[in-house]
């Protein structure tokens, strides 16, 4: 799960997306390009399930929302390029929709199955969660132009909200009430928060190209499909927590090399 950076091509319209069309009456109509900005509207829809999901005792379902929203997510940016569709309205739209998928809906997801009962420190993890998100969002859409493509600055709001989302898909697959460990799940949401605005570098994979492959990078995919599907919720908390982990490690070790 990626952030992603939609900019907009010399070649394209730098209108509201925005494409003119000069039709035979010889008015000007403007429109947005369909394909990618309709996965967008879907990690966003997947995204607001997720809110509804939760505040229906739905857990998993909410969790999984969370989940499609990510995969959704990482798939509009990489249509935009393919189709050479990108665009600055593309661009704007993904960062609201990742806002809503990324940021609230987990933050809610998780105070509703693990930080009710905590009162105000509950939703102050929360809270802290989404406006750590927002400022995430922000943040990347000034800093994308100027950044190495090859890092993140600090934790990708999807990976943050795929860390929570699979702890409560987890908890909840297996009947667990968040409440009862409201304290790991509130140092969890809060941490993530905390993670999406710090300087610590995360590996973002973009130069991986998706084209002819050797067969037996194929068949570790697939052998890695097989990994995930044993046990989703578990394979995937474990994969986001070395993600985390691994960006920290690699940061204090650049620290201590460069003291």
């Amino acid at each position: 799960m990626q952030d992603n950076d939609k900019t907009t091509t010399p070649e394209q319209p730098d209108t509201f997306e925005v494409v003119e069309a000069e039709h035979r009456t010889g008015a000007r109509h403007k429109g947005v390009y369909l394909l990618p900005n309709l996965f967008t509207t879907g990690a966003l829809f997947a995204g607001f399930y997720a809110i509804v999901a939760a505040m229906n005792g739905l857990f998993e379902h909410a969790a999984i929302g969370i989940i499609v929203a990510g995969i959704l997510d990482g798939l509009d940016g990489g249509v935009a390029r393919l189709t050479n569709t990108q665009s600055k309205f593309g661009a704007e739209y993904d960062s609201l929709s990742d806002c809503v998928a990324f940021g609230v809906a987990p933050g809610l997801v998780a105070y509703s199955w693990g930080l009710s009962e905590l009162g105000k420190f509950g939703w102050m993890a929360a809270f802290i969660y989404v406006a750590c998100a927002a400022l995430r969002l922000a943040r990347f859409n000034v800093q994308a132009e100027s950044t190495d493509k090859r890092f993140f600055i600090g934790l990708p709001s999807p990976t943050g909200a795929g860390l929570v989302a699979t702890l409560v898909w987890l908890g909840a697959s297996r009947g667990m009430d968040g409440n009862d460990i409201s304290w790991l799940v509130a140092l969890v949401v809060a941490g993530a928060g905390l993670l999406m605005v710090s300087s610590v570098k995360y590996h973002s994979f973009k130069e991986l190209h998706i084209g002819r492959v050797p067969f037996k990078v194929l068949l570790g995919v697939i052998v890695a499909f097989a990994i995930v599907f044993l046990d989703p919720p578990l394979v995937l908390l474990t994969v986001a927590i070395v993600y985390v982990t691994v960006g920290l490690l690699m940061s204090l070790w650049r620290l201590r090399k460069g003291s």
